[in-house]
């Protein structure tokens, strides 16, 4: 991550940090060892617990990096995922709380997701998919989403 320029827009960092971390597959290692296909679903969900918990370390990684230079917050195990990854922005509550309630739709990342992994592909792949679906112009290269955060922030009154 940290070799990758700044200058790359995040929704192009990310994927590849994800895929970077795809060699830590626990479903790419069983499947070229050999597995019978009705096990495959036990290191798929193994590397869907690994992805799930190396998101906001990623994601926040990014930000800093890109937006607003300064060390990563600490993950506390007291916290859940949202408000470690709140922390590790530099505790934006406001921001948590948006996120707690925020909830997503099908649209043309999940499909990505779904049909790259409908193929038996580790959620690595799959999720970097759906990643590259929300960075294309029609889904507005996610600035739509950007400013839907940024009206969310200005309303509860986060200035920073």
């Amino acid at each position: 991550m940290q070799s990758l320029p700044a200058s790359i827009p995040s929704l192009t960092q990310l994927p590849i940090d994800l895929l970077s971390s795809q060699m830590h597959s626990h479903f790419a290692k069983t499947y070229c060892q050999g597995i019978k296909k009705a096990d495959y679903w036990k290191p798929i969900f193994e590397d869907s617990l690994d992805l799930i918990a190396c998101l906001p370390i990623i994601n926040a990684y990014i930000y800093k990096t890109k937006y607003r230079p300064g060390p990563v917050g600490r993950i506390d195990e007291n916290l859940y995922w949202t408000a470690n990854f709140v922390n590790m922005l530099s505790n934006y509550q406001s921001f948590h709380e948006y996120l707690r309630q925020y909830k997503s739709g099908e649209n043309v990342n999940a499909h990505a997701t779904h049909l790259v992994a409908s193929a038996f592909s580790d959620p690595y792949l799959s999720y970097s998919a759906g990643l590259n679906g929300l960075a294309g112009p029609l889904h507005g290269l996610a600035q739509a989403f950007m400013k839907c955060l940024a009206k969310a922030r200005s309303s509860l009154g986060d200035k920073d």
